[in-house]
């Protein structure tokens, strides 16, 4: 089972949303990082066939989707962003009709969403209309529709927006299960999501993958450029000003300061062990965070 990306081009008129990207995807955990406007979703579209590149190719297990067509789509589950849903529907009956497009049988759907409602929790609700649904609660019907058909390939777009931290445990439990025998790629912003169930992490910026590798493996280029330091609050504010930082304390009159550096910020910093989060901040630090845009 391989999901083969080669020379992978995505252009809206003149700008590039994805530029020359090659990558091989076996069974496991992916996980695709990158910050908003990176291309992110722009790549897992058309690695779900909904739009085509405008140059290189996509092949599973040696053969063109394309060209695969509805054999490539029976195989595989997405959840993107937002995905679309009845709101006067239920649960049950949502599921239900997205199994009838899928082709799966009756009675092998009605069990297979009846399996689907407990593991997502929604089973005592199973009857309520989708309007009436938290927005935790359609993403977690969201999760049961991508894995309705039992997907060789499963691409997920953000699919644990909404969910608090117990239904993300339970989700990742779900997705380290379900992987064994499948290809799966997630994207998100909760890196935490994949540090215990990604085999590899998958880097994006600016339409480009930058970094592809085991998290111990790309961990291993900030080594030795994190640092902690309690300083006051003076301090910081210069601090702030000069360096990147992926996390900040309170501690009474002074503050904890978390630091991405190449060099030792003060005499009496720490070096620290380095996590995907500050990885992450390592990359796209000088991004603004209050971009929503994702192409």
């Amino acid at each position: 089972m391989k999901l083969e990306v080669n020379d992978l081009c995505k252009n809206f008129k003149e700008n590039a949303a994805v530029s020359h990207i090659n990558f091989i995807l076996e069974k496991g955990v992916y996980g695709l990082l990158g910050a908003n406007g990176a291309g992110k979703t722009t790549l897992m579209r058309m690695l779900s066939s909904l739009i085509m590149p405008t140059n290189g190719t996509i092949q599973y297990d040696n053969e063109n989707i394309q060209e695969m067509n509805e054999r490539y789509r029976r195989i595989i589950g997405y959840l993107p962003q937002e995905f679309g849903y009845y709101p006067g529907f239920s649960a049950e009956d949502y599921l239900l009709y997205i199994a009838a497009l899928k082709g799966l049988r009756p009675l092998i759907a009605k069990k297979r969403v009846s399996e689907l409602l407990e593991i997502v929790s929604l089973t005592k609700v199973r009857k309520k209309k989708i309007k009436t649904f938290s927005g935790g609660m359609k993403r977690r019907l969201g999760i049961a529709q991508a894995v309705l058909n039992d997907p060789k390939v499963l691409i997920l777009d953000e699919p644990t927006a909404g969910l608090d931290p117990k239904e993300r445990i339970r989700f990742r439990s779900l997705i380290s299960h379900i992987a064994k025998e499948r290809i799966v790629l997630l994207s998100t912003h909760i890196v935490s999501d994949l540090e215990s169930i990604a085999k590899e992490i998958l880097i994006m910026k600016e339409g480009n993958i930058i970094a592809q590798g085991s998290i111990e493996k790309l961990l291993c280029e900030i080594n030795n450029k994190v640092w902690t330091c309690l300083v006051d609050l003076k301090k910081a504010d210069e601090l702030r000003s000069i360096y990147i930082l992926s996390n900040e304390k309170n501690c009474n009159d002074k503050v904890e300061l978390r630091i991405i550096s190449e060099t030792k910020p003060l005499a009496s910093a720490i070096n620290v062990e380095p996590t995907l989060e500050d990885l992450f901040i390592y990359y796209f630090g000088e991004v603004n965070e209050f971009a929503d845009f994702e192409i």
